[in-house]
């Protein structure tokens, strides 16, 4: 059965330094420290990978966060993967729980989450079923 899990989530960006700044795409690597609140309550360190493009509003990312707390209740952990793209302003980003990653009564989640951006407030939905 799917549930749903909704929440605020704070976040502190911290991107390094380009690693490659050659035409056709700028790469950079960022680390961003998450606190989930609500129905997921938890932290995570995501390790990102990101490009720009010298057009404005184009670019992507990937990357994995590690998520530990407890999720309605719930105690464990799990990975995220990440993959967005910003096509001239028009972006779509997907956020998976990576197979066979939860442990602990998390053991056999999987799921999706969105990142929400309302009134400069920044919220999550998480879609996610656990197979015990």
């Amino acid at each position: 059965m799917r549930v749903r899990a909704v929440g605020a989530v704070d976040l502190i960006w911290d991107e390094q330094p380009p690693y490659d700044d050659r035409a056709g795409g700028r790469l950079a690597r960022v680390v961003v420290t998450k606190e989930f609140q609500g129905d997921l309550q938890a932290s995570s360190v995501a390790h990102l990978l990101k490009t720009e493009s010298a057009w404005p509003g184009s670019g992507g990312y990937v990357g994995l966060e590690r998520v530990v707390g407890t999720l309605h209740g719930r105690p464990g952990s799990f990975v995220l993967q990440h993959c967005g793209v910003m096509d001239r302003g028009c972006g779509t980003l997907t956020i998976q729980v990576v197979p066979d990653t939860g442990t602990g009564e998390l053991t056999g989640l999987t799921g999706t989450m969105e990142i929400l951006l309302v009134d400069g407030e920044r919220g999550f939905t998480f879609d996610y079923s656990v197979d015990a």
